[in-house]
């Protein structure tokens, strides 16, 4: 991954946890003349969605590189092809278990 790249994932992921802790208000005018405060939470449902989406991006990225990392361990030796293939998928399901959580930490930040 290059530093460009890593860069705006960081941009984006703090952008997002800012967007899904910070308080949001906007005023609307009433019907005799003042102002009303109206509270939204869209910032939040944004910044949620936002690392919901990097949780999954990253998910697929880390499990892609696994996947590609284990087709050339094993043409490189194919006789330690059980070996490699229990290990590429034991941390296969680790990493789709941490995306899990990150997903639903995500979309539990934009549902409540």
């Amino acid at each position: 991954m290059n530093k460009k790249y890593s860069k705006v994932v960081l941009t984006l992921m703090f952008a997002g946890l800012v967007m899904m802790f910070s308080p949001v208000a906007s005023f609307a005018a009433d019907g005799d003349g003042g102002a009303t405060m109206l509270t939204t939470d869209g910032a939040k449902k944004m910044g949620g969605a936002i690392g919901a989406g990097l949780v999954v991006i990253g998910g697929g990225l880390g499990i892609g590189r696994i996947g590609a990392s284990a087709v050339e361990s094993i043409a490189r030796q194919p006789e330690a092809a059980g070996q490699i293939s229990t290990a590429m998928l034991l941390t296969a399901a680790f990493v789709e278990g941490a995306t899990l959580f990150g997903v639903v930490v995500g979309l539990l930040a934009v549902l409540f």
